[in-house]
């Protein structure tokens, strides 16, 4: 019972956006690329500024190496649902593309309920056990909303990252920032690229897409322009 707010909050999440993108489809894949954008943007603002304030005023700011981590691996937990949805994660295919159409759409279908059953499982773990695997029947640790919900429950704040004087003084804040904060993405993440591997099978399965990545970028390049240099 744990695990239920969590678990009820991630379905939620993945309804909506489905609910949403089938009314604005360009309007998510905007937002989605507009979180990426400001995630980079902000990480290298960081970095410059701080590089700035280290080697030109001998001074700086001892979060920021810790944030810059954090915001990178929020943008690679976010990208990965991205990648998977515009199917720009690099692959082979050369092999693959060799077999019969009917063989290459179900070799396509298993990859894409790979990345499915990678993203389940590191979400929640425990369903294995259903299946005779050895995992833990602790519930802290069976994936990431186990592990996010542990940090949630108890507060434990970040090295180095801290909440300005303002906010802890105005809202009651702690000093450091919870770890359950910057672990936020770690579910979201993982839900999100389980739900962009679900579409990429559905897509595959009725002939919209060919695969979930991108095996075959170069001859699409070289077709697109074979009569540029005629041009």
């Amino acid at each position: 019972m744990a695990l239920l707010w969590p678990v009820l909050g991630l379905i939620a999440l993945v309804f909506v956006l489905f609910a949403v993108e089938r009314r604005f489809p360009d309007a998510v894949g905007r937002f989605e690329e507009n979180v990426l954008a400001v995630l980079l943007a902000t990480i290298t603002l960081v970095s410059f500024t701080q590089v700035v304030a280290r080697y030109g005023f001998n001074s700086g700011w001892g979060g920021a190496l810790e944030l810059t981590r954090i915001l990178f691996a929020w943008m690679i937990l976010f990208g990965m649902s991205y990648g998977v949805k515009q199917g720009i994660h690099l692959g082979v295919d050369a092999f693959i593309r060799l077999a019969p159409p009917r063989l290459f759409r179900a070799i396509a279908i298993f990859g894409a309920l790979c990345v499915f059953l990678y993203a389940f499982i590191l979400l929640y773990a425990g369903w294995l056990a259903f299946f005779g695997a050895s995992v833990s029947t602790n519930w802290r640790q069976t994936g990431a909303i186990g592990y996010w919900t542990f940090m949630f429950d108890r507060g434990t704040g970040l090295d180095d990252l801290r909440y300005p004087e303002w906010m802890q003084e105005t809202f009651g804040l702690q000093e450091r920032v919870q770890r359950w904060v910057a672990y936020l993405m770690l579910p979201i993440g993982l839900a999100l690229l389980a739900f962009r591997a679900l579409q990429g099978m559905v897509a595959i399965a009725n002939g919209s897409r060919d695969l979930i990545i991108a095996g075959h970028e170069a001859e699409d390049l070289v077709a697109a322009n074979k009569d540029a240099l005629k041009e």
